[in-house]
């Protein structure tokens, strides 16, 4: 096969080859072509998000969850109190690097496969006014569900609680507006659905909160109030860039407005889960969440029955076939995980879904059907 394999996972994912292609230069770091490039992509991330009247963004070298870790460590005083909303392993995540930056954290546990609940963060709310933060992630790549940000951001200006939003996984492709959607902070990264290459997550930060966080932040490398001065000042960034995924990015996010932005976006991922989710249950699969509670943009299926599946081989079989699939993020049940995103349509799926079935032909199972 001459085609790199199709990447059917929540990030890193399938790139154009424009996207490729920008990476071929070298830049210096400190060079105006450079600092003009970084200068375009948060001006154009800021447009995304109807953020240019109410929000800053703040680029960070590293995957996203550096990015979620520096928002923590920015935002939150030393003595603030973080409730995580908890329904997946990446919300796991939140609250075990908030408890490692030193801030009190507390979790609310919901089940994987269903929606975190703004009536009973209300509540929580009202039990324990110590609260002054509530973390959210936007869409729970553990199990793929999409959670109400818009229902919980209104219940935290509702008791005036900073909300900070790991939106990870839906920046770009799921609606976000920060003229209807108030949050202090959200968190996205280079490698999801804008299409460009890992290594760069950045924070939108409200600007009403923006002053308040200088010198918070115990960690120099993350400090993102001091980032974020450096740059309006210098306008090049505080320590070495990711100069190749910067520019990446800057032509991936070309390639999304030349698309037609994150309608468009959103409306090719919608396709590729409908045919994926058809395509499976031909052969068997059931996907684990609720329909009306499943984003498109990773999928859960419970592993077959058959006592002959294995995920290793499976997964092996597909990568033969040119697809790479992910594994299961659930303790308690075995699943597996198809993505829908990245520079991939209809076609690619309904090839990816092919694979999976003369994978099962391989391994000698008649259907996908889970016990």
């Amino acid at each position: 096969m001459d085609r790199d394999k199709i990447l059917l996972t929540p990030g890193p994912l399938t790139t154009t080859l424009r996207t490729k292609l920008a990476m071929l230069k070298d830049w210096g770091s400190w060079d105006a072509d450079f600092n003009a490039v970084t200068a375009s992509v948060r001006k154009s991330l800021l447009a995304i998000l109807h953020g240019q009247d109410s929000h800053v963004v703040v680029p960070l070298q590293g995957s996203g969850t550096f990015s979620v870790e520096a928002a923590v460590a920015t935002l939150v005083p030393h003595d603030g109190h973080v409730l995580v909303l908890d329904n997946g392993a990446y919300c796991k995540r939140a609250a075990k690097l908030t408890t490692l930056m030193g801030r009190r954290c507390s979790v609310l546990g919901f089940d994987d496969a269903v929606q975190v609940d703004p009536a009973v963060l209300t509540q929580q709310l009202k039990y324990d006014p110590s609260i002054t933060h509530v973390v959210l992630i936007h869409c729970e790549t553990g199990a793929g569900v999409l959670n109400p940000l818009q229902a919980v951001a209104d219940v935290c200006a509702t008791h005036d609680k900073g909300l900070i939003v790991d939106a990870m996984s839906s920046f770009g492709a799921l609606e976000i507006d920060a003229r209807k959607t108030r949050f202090d902070a959200l968190v996205a990264a280079s490698g999801k659905c804008l299409e460009g290459v890992p290594g760069m997550g950045f924070v939108f930060i409200r600007k009403a909160v923006l002053d308040a966080c200088a010198g918070r932040s115990q960690s120099l490398a993350m400090d993102l109030h001091d980032q974020y001065v450096y740059m309006e000042r210098t306008t090049q960034w505080r320590f070495t860039p990711p100069t190749h995924v910067v520019v990446a990015l800057h032509e991936a996010i070309a390639q999304f407005e030349q698309e037609g932005g994150q309608p468009a976006r959103l409306a090719r991922y919608t396709g590729n889960y409908q045919t994926l989710i058809s395509g499976m249950a031909r052969l068997g699969f059931k996907p684990f969440l609720d329909p009306a509670i499943q984003a498109p943009i990773i999928v859960t299926f419970h592993a077959p029955a058959d006592p002959k599946y294995d995920f290793k081989t499976f997964y092996a079989a597909a990568r033969t076939r040119g697809f790479i699939l992910y594994p299961g993020k659930l303790t308690q049940l075995e699943t597996f995980r198809v993505g829908c995103i990245g520079a991939i349509a209809s076609f690619e799926i309904e090839q990816a879904v092919h694979a999976m079935a003369l994978a099962l032909l391989d391994m000698g199972i008649a259907s996908g059907a889970p016990a």
